[in-house]
């Protein structure tokens, strides 16, 4: 297993495959930004903010015109955010990272991708992602017609 702020060459049942360049990089500054989230909706939205930047995934969420937005969650109070962080210890960029590497393994990918990083926030993250993009303008369903059918096969 590697450690949580290197996620290149993640290995999961023996097998090692790295991710692509797009992918490391969106890992790389997850693990810079969610860690100091206020609570998982927080979290969910770092992740957006990244992933529209990289790789297929953010080409996909560009042509739905997800743009740029504030780190903070909208409307929450600070004794909710409070209540809602992480367990201290869990690194939820690992957890990501090595539900992404499943799934490029079970399409049979030759390294993880974006789509991989976003159908594992999808499992992750289930309806918190979902809102995180409804905030952004967008859907699940909207950004998946987006994505090459090669790379959604086995993920969705």
């Amino acid at each position: 297993m590697p450690a949580p702020a290197d996620h290149g060459g993640m290995a999961v049942g023996g097998t090692t495959l790295g991710p692509s360049q797009d992918a490391a990089i969106v890992l790389a500054l997850a693990d810079t930004a969610v860690p100091f989230a206020s609570s998982p909706e927080d979290e969910a939205e770092r992740w957006v903010r990244v992933l529209r930047l990289h790789g297929l995934v953010g080409t996909a969420l560009q042509s739905l015109g997800v743009g740029e937005a504030p780190l903070e969650t909208t409307a929450q109070p600070a004794s909710f955010r409070l209540l809602r962080k992480r367990p201290l210890g869990e690194d939820i960029v690992e957890i990501v990272s090595i539900r992404a590497h499943e799934f490029a393994m079970a399409r049979g990918a030759n390294a993880v991708c974006t789509v991989d990083v976003l159908f594992a926030l999808f499992a992750v993250y289930d309806k918190t992602f979902d809102r995180a993009l409804y905030v952004r303008g967008t859907s699940r369903e909207e950004l998946i017609e987006r994505l090459p059918a090669e790379t959604v096969a086995v993920s969705g």
